[in-house]
């Protein structure tokens, strides 16, 4: 019974995180904005699967131990994936709640803006190769 009691609560609690993340991307219309700068506004649907697709892989990858036997160029390219859909997501998230406007009248950043975003997204770019090519990383032997 406590196996039982334990396997439901971890799918409950997990249900309900899942739920309030996608119900926060939701809420915030990230997608929407991701696909009104790209101007591909006909793949929302494309878009929306992905991000389910995606974060039920993620909680797979949580819960199960298991190995998939990519190359370096294969996880180059997921990497650089992984880390264009972050970029975008943090630009559109900080898009979202006019943080880009307040940052520029801060640093008092009058030319150079799309540098300064370019430098964003290439670290996250650089970082999500880092990880996915070191073990290390990754907390598996």
């Amino acid at each position: 019974m406590g196996y039982a009691l334990s396997i439901f609560l971890g799918l409950a609690s997990g249900a309900a995180i899942s739920g309030a993340v996608f119900a926060f991307l939701a809420a915030i219309g990230i997608v929407p904005v991701i696909a009104r700068k790209t101007k591909t506004q006909r793949h929302i649907m494309l878009y929306e699967t992905a991000l389910i697709l995606g974060g039920i892989f993620g909680a797979l990858t949580m819960v199960f131990n298991f190995f998939l036997p990519f190359n370096l160029i294969t996880i180059a390219v997921l990497a650089l994936c992984v880390g264009i859909f972050i970029g975008t997501l943090a630009m559109s998230l900080a898009e979202t709640l006019d943080v880009l406007p307040i940052l520029s009248r801060r640093l008092s950043l009058k030319t150079g803006m799309k540098w300064f975003i370019m430098t964003l997204a290439l670290g996250k770019m650089v970082g999500s190769i880092l990880y996915f090519t070191i073990t290390a990383f990754q907390g598996n032997p």
